[in-house]
């Protein structure tokens, strides 16, 4: 199985974090994917990810850290993936969050639109956070044409939505949220979007799964969600598990 967005550098995984990485291997998690969320981490996954061949990395400015961020983030961004471009494997976490105070909506999407057009520089896909920006996510796409692809992070929304990403190239990023029965729309979404366009996802040490609210959440849960969507979609779980898994190896160019 692959993790396509594991946030394994953060420091909740400090105490045990080879010890995470082991029992993944064991349970058949031979791959996970590291987003970038701010420059002052970006070398340290690197390096995390230089030290273990199951690890790949991703640089990005999430929208939580734009506030903060300046032009000179922007810079060492095209740097980087200058510098490790034969590495890299995406660009993100990207995108727009509109539940964060309005004041910074435009800054946001100012970087978004730099990051997107990094992306298409150095032609590889973009991993998007949205919340409450479907709408804004999907014109600033269409306004750029960009034609790169990538994974809608922690998808959440209508059938309709998910098509309109669909069409532009994009996979969706299935994860915890579908083991929560009040999450109807987007149970019913990824029950009818097909396989082929899915991959899984934790989000650990975020989103942690139905029973296991307020705990650390980790990548060792991975089997649970890819369960959760075998019962949704009424096919076997060893399905899901080859389709997801060749999913996120085309969408981000695995060995």
């Amino acid at each position: 199985m692959i993790d396509s967005h594991c946030h394994l550098d953060f420091e909740q995984f400090d105490p045990d974090r080879d010890q995470v990485l082991s029992r993944c291997k064991q349970i058949g998690i031979d791959k996970i994917i590291i987003p970038g969320t701010q420059v002052s981490r970006w070398q340290a996954q690197v390096d995390l990810c230089a030290s273990d061949d199951s690890l790949f990395f991703a640089l990005g400015i999430h929208p939580y850290f734009v506030d903060s961020a300046n032009i000179s983030d922007l810079t060492k961004l095209d740097e980087m993936l200058m510098l490790y471009k034969k590495q890299v494997v995406a660009l993100g976490e990207i995108g727009l969050d509109f539940h964060l105070p309005e004041a910074g909506h435009q800054k946001q999407q100012d970087f978004f639109i730099a990051q997107l057009e990094l992306a298409d520089k150095y032609q590889i896909p973009v991993i998007l956070h949205h919340r409450k920006s479907h709408n804004e996510t999907l014109r600033l796409l269409k306004q750029k044409r960009f034609s790169q692809g990538g994974v809608v992070h922690a998808f959440s929304g209508s059938v309709q939505e998910a098509k309109a990403y669909i069409d532009m190239g994009f996979m969706l990023g299935v994860g915890g949220t579908i083991t929560y029965s009040r999450a109807q729309k987007t149970r019913e979404t990824f029950k009818q979007i097909p396989l082929e366009v899915l991959v899984l996802e934790t989000d650990a040490p975020d989103m942690p799964l139905n029973g296991r609210q307020g705990q650390r959440n980790s990548p060792e849960f991975l089997g649970e969600i890819a369960q959760q969507l075998a019962e949704l979609k009424e096919i076997g779980i060893g399905e899901v598990i080859k389709q997801t898994r060749a999913n996120s190896v085309q969408l981000f160019g695995l060995t």
